[in-house]
């Protein structure tokens, strides 16, 4: 049985069991009552930074989707930033994920499908073995969907990403799979750290970067044109994981959604400033949910 070690435990979130219940029961006391929407929810956009950054985000959207009925598989969309790959995803097809919270299971039957259904994703465990993206998500789906099982695939941004998403879709809608399909990304990196100051430094620029730059790509997110998610990525720079977005949107839109809701949108720099003080950089993050409207669980 191939079990995937944790790689950024202890550095990313929490390294025990303990540490980590305690941290999301926090992360989630900061996001007050449940977002307010009609319809399904049928998957997200989730950010993968550190939990002390990110996580009150990731974990408000795993928590909505988790209560929208019996989740079976979560199917978690990952950014890629070592994968240097021959397919249009990487999937992680057989045995199973550890965290400090235990083992979760790969749904082997979907990965199976998946691999016949699809020339675009190849079966490559190795591409996961330091990737952060899918693993930040992986406790939080443990502790808020206990019998779900996971599908992590890794998305390159290319033009082929939507339709990668929209193969797996297919393959869950086939086989019955009560699913929900998770984009893991961050938004615009800013900063001197980053190398990426087209408008200068300071608070100005860092506001731009969050409400100009960060906005077009979630624009976007909520006209549901996962076509031009990469594209517009690649021209201003505003998200990491643009291919994991554009599957996970189309594989929402093929189990049927038809909008978008920005739950939380927010930055590294304001996150952090009680703590750490002003910042030269900034990381966006933004939780969104792909909703069926006109459904219930």
């Amino acid at each position: 049985m191939s079990i995937r070690e944790p790689a950024v435990a202890g550095q990313f979130y929490p390294g025990s069991r303990r540490q980590c219940e305690q941290e999301i029961a926090a992360l989630l006391a900061k996001v007050g009552e449940p977002a307010k929407f009609t319809g399904l929810a049928v998957g997200g956009i989730v950010p993968h930074a550190g939990w002390v950054f990110s996580g009150a985000v990731a974990a408000e959207v795993i928590a909505l989707l988790a209560r929208q009925g019996t989740v079976e598989t979560f199917v978690v969309f990952g950014a890629m930033h070592r994968y240097g790959g021959r397919a249009a995803g990487a999937v992680f097809a057989s045995g199973a994920w550890e965290t400090p919270l235990g083992r979760i299971d790969v749904d082997e039957e979907l990965a199976d499908a998946v691999l016949a259904g699809s020339e675009m994703l190849a079966e490559d465990a190795a591409a996961h073995d330091l990737e952060h993206a899918v693993e930040v998500q992986v406790p939080f789906i443990q502790h808020l969907a206990p019998s779900a099982r996971i599908l992590p695939l890794i998305v390159p941004p290319s033009a082929s990403a939507p339709a990668v998403g929209a193969a797996v879709a297919e393959q869950a809608k086939a086989l019955g799979r009560k699913a929900v399909f998770v984009g893991s990304t961050d938004l615009t990196h800013y900063g001197p750290r980053y190398r990426f100051t087209p408008m200068g430094c300071g608070p100005e620029a860092l506001r731009w970067a969050k409400e100009v730059n960060d906005r077009r790509l979630l624009e976007l997110v909520e006209a549901l044109k996962s076509d031009q998610i990469v594209p517009e990525a690649i021209e201003h720079h505003n998200a990491c994981g643009s291919g994991a977005v554009a599957a996970a949107m189309e594989a929402g839109k093929v189990m049927g959604a038809d909008r978008a809701y920005v739950l939380r949108h927010t930055t590294s720099n304001e996150v952090a400033r009680d703590r750490l003080g002003e910042s030269a950089d900034a990381v966006g993050y933004a939780g969104v949910v792909l909703v069926k409207t006109g459904s219930v669980a």
